[in-house]
C-alpha cells in the first residue's frame, strides 16, 4: 500500500504545479463573455482520471478505501475559506449570483465538517454521513455551475473571469476536484459499512477506521 501512497502524493504534487504553471501562464484565463472551456477541461480532466483509476485498478480502490473516513471528513473544514468570496462579492469583484451560494455553502460545510467526521464517520451514522457527504458533493457542484451560469444568469453583471487567474483559479482547478475526490472516497467508504451494527450485548458498534 506504500507505493500507491507515493504514487497519489507525486500525482498531487505535479497536479498542483501543473494548475499553477496554467494559470501563471495564463492558458485557462477567460475574457469575459467567453465560456471557460480551458477552466472546465483543468477542472474535469482530474476527476475523470481519478474516476477511471478508481474503478479500474483495484489496488488503488482497496488503498484510497482503506484511508481514514474521519481525516478524508475533516480535511473538509478548509472550505471555511469560502468566506472569501463574500468578501470579494460586497467589493464588487465576483457576482453575488455566484459568490453568496458558494461561499455560504462552503462555510457551511467546513463548519460542520469536524462534527461530521467525529460523531457521523461510523456504521450507527452512516445515513446521516452519506448524506452530509451529498451536501458536500451538492454544494461544490453548484457552485461550478454557477460560476459558469452567472454570465447567462446576469449578462450586464460583473463577471466571473477573476476565477480563471491566480490565485482563485488554484480554486476550481484544484482546490474543487481534490475536494470532490474526498466525498466520492467517503461515499464508497460508507457503502461499505453495514446498515446497522451492533455488538453480542446490542450496544452500537462501530465501522472500523484505519
Amino acid at each position: 500500500m506504500t507505493r500507491y501512497a507515493k504514487l497519489i502524493l507525486w500525482l498531487i504534487g505535479v497536479w498542483f504545479v501543473l494548475a499553477v504553471t496554467l494559470s501563471a501562464l495564463h492558458v485557462i484565463q477567460t475574457e469575459p463573455g467567453r465560456a471557460p472551456l480551458a477552466l472546465g477541461l483543468a477542472a474535469g480532466i482530474p476527476i475523470v482520471v481519478f474516476l477511471v483509476g478508481f474503478s479500474v485498478s483495484t489496488g488503488l480502490r482497496e488503498f484510497l478505501l482503506s484511508l481514514n473516513p474521519r481525516i478524508l471528513t475533516a480535511i473538509q473544514s478548509w472550505r471555511l475559506v469560502g468566506f472569501v468570496f463574500l468578501v470579494l462579492a460586497a467589493y464588487g469583484i465576483l457576482p453575488k449570483v455566484f459568490a453568496l451560494p458558494a461561499g455560504w455553502g462552503d462555510i457551511a460545510i467546513g463548519a460542520t465538517a469536524p462534527l461530521a467526521a467525529a460523531i457521523l464517520a461510523k456504521a450507527e451514522h452512516r445515513r446521516s454521513f452519506l448524506a452530509w457527504q451529498a451536501l458536500g458533493m451538492l454544494d461544490l457542484v453548484m457552485a461550478v455551475a454557477l460560476g459558469a451560469l452567472a454570465g447567462t444568469l446576469n449578462p450586464q453583471g460583473i463577471v466571473t473571469s477573476p476565477m480563471t487567474v491566480l490565485p482563485l483559479s488554484l480554486i476550481p482547478t484544484f482546490a474543487v476536484p481534490l475536494l470532490l475526490m474526498l466525498h466520492i472516497i467517503c461515499v464508497a467508504q460508507a457503502r461499505r459499512w453495514p446498515a446497522r451494527a451492533v455488538r453480542s450485548n446490542g450496544a452500537p458498534l462501530a465501522a472500523p477506521v484505519v
